[in-house]
């Protein structure tokens, strides 16, 4: 059986996490399983490194997508001789990436998916700015999305998962629209936009289901360019919740292995929740990078 390094994100969900807890679930299992509970984005890099270096190979990212976002990070440079093999154990107020292949959304039952013998080998995406590279397993978005994303970790963790919403609410209306222009190996298509959506993965925001034609197997990224009026917003974002938006005349989907995005004024970029910095942006998937435990 592998040995397991599980990092618990204790800045993660609606409360802290007890990481003893967690431990003793992991074994009550039968699951060979060191419990790490880092501070801080640093520390958790150096203990994944030092597991890596050491021969670890499976990695639990304990928390909500931005914690699997830093676990792949440190990961996938480090250019390992075997693929690492990753798991989730939903502690974060989003856990989206589980939503995709139908595992629950509780502790006890995602650990007793990492028990089984199932994988599936999934695609990540990488971005790259002026700001750097960052790699990003399901949702990456550019404009209004990703400023609700900068101001959803501003207020109280106690809302949950509706932070995001109220955020949204909050930026809308004095967020500036802009010419967006996205080029891929296929095609090139110029709007006006609110957003424009970069799907690895189907979910985001607590269950939105953003890409539902989207998967993680098949080596291209979901792109969507939305194109509404700020009175219209409001009445497209249900459709976004249910998945029943590309129809609709507001929303241009693409499909691409590789893509750049320029937009006529600076306009922030989120990755699984994070933000990482501003227009221009250009990315590209990695196929078959990691190993997520099903």
């Amino acid at each position: 059986m592998a040995r397991w390094l599980v990092l618990v994100n204790r800045a993660a969900g609606r409360k802290s996490r007890d990481p003893t807890a967690i431990a003793d679930l992991l074994r009550s299992l039968g699951l060979d399983a060191d419990v790490a509970a880092p501070d801080t984005r640093e520390e958790m890099a150096d203990q994944i490194i030092d597991a890596a270096s050491s021969g670890v190979t499976h990695f639990v990212a304990g928390g909500g997508d931005g914690t699997m976002n830093a676990l792949v990070n440190v990961l996938l440079p480090l250019e390992l001789g075997t693929k690492p093999t990753v798991g989730v154990l939903p502690l974060g107020t989003g856990c989206d990436l589980l939503r995709t292949f139908g595992i629950p959304q509780t502790v006890d039952g995602a650990a007793r998916h990492l028990l089984t013998e199932d994988t599936y080998d999934i695609d990540v995406a990488l971005i790259s700015g002026e700001w750097g590279d960052r790699y990003y397993v399901n949702v990456a978005q550019a404009g209004v999305g990703a400023a609700a994303a900068e101001t959803a970790p501003k207020l109280s963790r106690r809302l949950g998962p509706v932070r995001y919403p109220l955020a949204f609410a909050a930026r809308l209306p004095r967020f500036p629209k802009a010419t967006v222009k996205v080029t891929t190996e296929r095609r090139t298509v110029e709007s006006e936009a609110l957003a424009v959506i970069l799907a690895n993965a189907q979910f985001f925001a607590g269950g939105w289901n953003v890409a539902p034609k989207a998967t993680l197997i098949d080596g291209v990224i979901d792109i969507q360019v939305i194109n509404a009026h700020k009175r219209e917003a409001p009445a497209l974002v249900p459709k976004i919740i249910k998945g029943t938006h590309l129809g609709d005349r507001r929303v241009r989907r693409l499909r691409a292995a590789e893509f750049t995005l320029e937009i006529d004024r600076k306009w922030p970029i989120e990755a699984d929740g994070d933000l990482v910095g501003n227009t221009p942006v250009s990315g590209r998937v990695v196929p078959a990078a990691v190993s997520l435990k099903i």
